[in-house]
């Protein structure tokens, strides 16, 4: 059994779930979501809450039963508080400025380094080596962050690089003379 499947999803006030077939609309004060569920499980709107289960009994049933339940309920706190990710630069001249609404990066590069931001996706750069983006998109919150590290990812030299906040950055020793 699937200890995250059989838990219920809270709706809070303010939310609304439309369930049409396989999928599930979620509206908030932040925006709107929507997502196919799986053929193997059905969902049920049972009062303030959102009850997930099997149809069928195998193992994909079994896979998709408790990452449905975590998607929908990604959704539902996405609509109501929304997602944040920060990333940090570190290193002599790395700094980040918004140009517009893009992110604009000095990241050691001959070149400015310019990211334009995604549908549904804010960022924010409150001090020079620090960014802030934010959506109501769990996955899409974390894929530009991801992609925006993988511009310059931390070396285990120096340190130098753009890392989440709070990473540990393993690092190695130098060579010996």
């Amino acid at each position: 059994m699937s200890r995250i499947g059989k838990k219920a999803v809270a709706v809070p006030t303010g939310v609304t779930v439309t369930i049409s077939g396989q999928t599930v609309s979620v509206k908030g004060p932040k925006g709107e979501l929507a997502w196919t569920v799986a053929e193997e499980i059905e969902v049920k709107q049972e009062g303030a809450e959102l009850v997930l289960s099997k149809r069928v009994e195998n193992t994909r049933a079994q896979a998709m039963w408790g990452l449905s339940r975590t998607l929908v309920a990604n959704m539902v706190h996405g609509v109501t508080q929304g997602y944040e990710e920060t990333l940090e630069l570190v290193g002599v001249g790395y700094r980040a400025a918004m140009k517009g609404n893009a992110l604009s990066m000095q990241l050691g590069f001959s070149h400015e380094v310019d990211v334009p931001p995604p549908e549904g996706i804010a960022f924010a750069v409150p001090k020079q080596t620090e960014i802030k983006i934010s959506g109501i998109d769990k996955q899409a919150v974390g894929e530009i962050a991801a992609r925006i590290r993988r511009i310059r990812p931390p070396e285990p030299y120096k340190g130098k690089g753009v890392r989440y906040a709070g990473e540990k950055v393993r690092r190695k020793e130098g060579k010996k003379k």
